[in-house]
């Protein structure tokens, strides 16, 4: 056996409160919740990606179309051990015998010591809660969408845990359903009751322990009915996820590799081709077989299409298309509207000159040249067959009806003899007039050529202009390239030159400041030799002049003494390395 998987969609107002513990994967285990989000919504963001809030507005509803978001009621039903041992407990005591009570109440009643006043045995705080904590209230539209694989029960492969009720009966009650599923009431988690707009019905989600359990509630009550009485049937389909996303998010827009399935008009039920067959009718609707076999009418439930037919004259006038007050040719066949719509009947006589026309309706002739009507066939109110018209009395006889064949014969003969002539005529001006197009289309002919020609020679030369502008270009580029790859290395060098200037600058700025050093050091040697020279001149020339002396006066110079002040002692001293080498020589000369 075949299944097929599903996947719910619960599409949310902005406003409406999210179902708690409503989302459910059977991928949980693969994927994280971001990435199994992310992939649902992977076609919606693309379709809304980078659009305007008022394009985005605008797409959502164009895929919600006419469906309205109505308040769902999602009640959550959960095995609890705890609270099956609670009824029971109230069970027994309520079947406790009253002596029993009596004497509990009287071995209490018998302790001397007064109870507190209920004042002080009552709390500061009290914590409450009001209405139903099972039961939550949103405003949205469900969707429900058909995965494109099918499994096979028989096969070991990952399906879910996880299976829909699609339609429960609204006279079963939640204490009807509990029974139905009470063999398996230990292997359940939970179930969820889902009542939407949808009349006398509502959805079932039943999360069971694990994937077995699902196949072994699946093999039992798929199929199954509810009870004895009623013909309803248990419709199950394995839910591959159930989520929740907000409108505004592209909850409507469609899903990659999903399709939604419909509803049937007629049961409001969802249809799957796995649970029940589907018909498609002519106009392209959608029911569930059983239920298009309960329409005994052979028109559709939704648009009244009549699914077979009845043939219908298609007649309409040749020109316009106008399908009332046709009138048909009697001579060619032609059909036109009457003069009192469009008057292409009329307008065909006055082209053909074919004078008789008989109307479809009531198929009576008019004579367009006598200007009346000259039929002699009337339609039988009985069986609408044609018949002959009879005169009053018998006045008709065997020589009228000669002279009316005799009148036929002739209008006949002058209506073909005329149209001979008049298709003739038409056919002389239809071979001058096309002797003349032909004439008119062979100097045209001509003209083009010629066009043509000169559009050859003018496309020659611009070939050959665009060549040699195509040569200039790539002279200039190859010219523009050498020239780039000149400046570069212009540059380059430049830049090496800038640099080596900076460094040559800064190298002569040194040998400057050290030429100067070296300009001072000197003047300060050429002064210091300038005074010893002035020293050994003045020794040399005092020497001479103490030769010259006689020799008393040498004796007393040598015997004398040369005493020298502080201040001349400091101005020697001041004086350089050269002064004491002049006071030696001095003193020696003294000597």
């Amino acid at each position: 056996m075949s299944v097929s998987l599903v996947v719910l969609r619960l599409e949310l107002a902005e406003t409406s409160p999210v179902p708690g513990g409503f989302p459910y994967s059977a991928a949980a285990t693969e994927m994280s919740d971001e990435e199994i989000q992310e992939k649902s919504l992977a076609a919606a963001t693309a379709s809304l990606d980078g659009k305007e809030p008022v394009e985005k507005a605008a797409i959502i509803h164009q895929h919600i179309g006419r469906r309205e978001m109505t308040d769902m009621i999602i009640e959550t039903i959960k095995p609890d051990a705890a609270l099956k041992a609670v009824m029971e407990e109230g069970k027994a005591s309520e079947a406790s015998s009253p002596d029993d009570r009596s004497k509990h109440n009287g071995q209490s009643g018998g302790v001397g010591t007064a109870p507190d006043s209920p004042s002080k045995q009552l709390p500061d705080q009290i914590s409450f809660f009001s209405g139903n904590p099972s039961v939550e209230i949103v405003h949205g539209i469900m969707h429900l969408y058909k995965t494109n694989k099918m499994t096979s029960l028989k096969e070991d492969v990952r399906r879910s845990a996880m299976l829909c009720i699609l339609t429960v009966p609204a006279t079963m009650t939640s204490h009807d359903l509990m029974k139905f599923v009470a063999s398996f009431y230990d292997v359940i988690e939970h179930m969820k009751i889902i009542r939407d707009s949808t009349p006398n019905q509502y959805m079932v989600l039943i999360k069971f322990s694990t994937q077995a359990d699902a196949d072994s509630f699946y093999m039992t009550c798929n199929g199954r009915q509810f009870n004895s009485i009623e013909e309803d049937v248990c419709q199950l389909v394995y839910v591959e996820r159930a989520e929740v996303f907000k409108s505004e998010d592209g909850a409507s827009l469609p899903v990659m590799d999903l399709t939604e399935l419909p509803k049937c008009t007629v049961c409001l039920e969802r249809m799957d081709e796995s649970v029940n067959g589907i018909l498609t009718t002519l106009c392209n609707h959608s029911f569930h077989s059983q239920c298009l076999q309960r329409w005994e009418d052979t028109t559709c439930p939704v648009c009244r299409y009549c699914q077979t037919p009845e043939p219908v004259e298609e007649n309409k006038c040749f020109e316009c298309g106008v399908q009332e007050n046709l009138w048909i040719c009697l001579i060619c066949g032609h059909i036109g509207c009457g003069r009192y719509v469009s008057r292409h009947a009329y307008k065909h006589f006055e082209e053909t000159q074919h004078t008789y026309a008989m109307q479809l309706t009531n198929h009576r002739v008019w004579d367009y040249a006598g200007d009346n009507y000259v039929h002699r066939l009337v339609a039988s109110k009985t069986d609408g067959k044609l018949v002959q018209y009879e005169c009053e009395g018998d006045i008709c006889q065997e020589e009228k009806i000669d002279a009316l064949q005799l009148e036929y014969s002739y209008l006949l003969t002058s209506q073909l003899e005329s149209q001979r002539i008049y298709w003739e005529n038409k056919i002389v001006r239809i071979e001058k007039d096309t002797a003349e197009e032909i004439n008119n289309m062979k100097t045209k002919f001509k003209e083009t050529i010629e066009k043509c020609d000169s559009l050859e020679h003018r496309l020659n030369d611009l070939v050959k202009e665009k060549q040699s502008v195509e040569r200039k270009c790539t002279q200039l580029n190859t010219k523009v390239s050498k020239l780039t790859t000149e400046l570069k290395e212009e540059q380059e060098m430049n830049k090496c030159l800038r640099a080596n200037q900076i460094l040559l600058q800064n190298k002569l700025k040194e040998e400057e400041k050290l030429l100067k050093e070296t300009c001072e050091q000197k003047d300060l040697q050429i002064t210091e030799v300038q005074e010893q020279l002035r020293d050994v001149m003045f020794y040399l020339e005092t020497q001479q002049k103490i030769n010259h002396l006689p020799a008393e006066a040498r004796q007393e110079i040598q015997d004398g003494q040369i005493n020298i002040a502080m201040a001349s002692s400091a101005g020697s001293s001041a004086g350089g390395p050269g002064k004491p080498s002049s006071r030696k020589g001095r003193g020696k000369r003294g000597k």
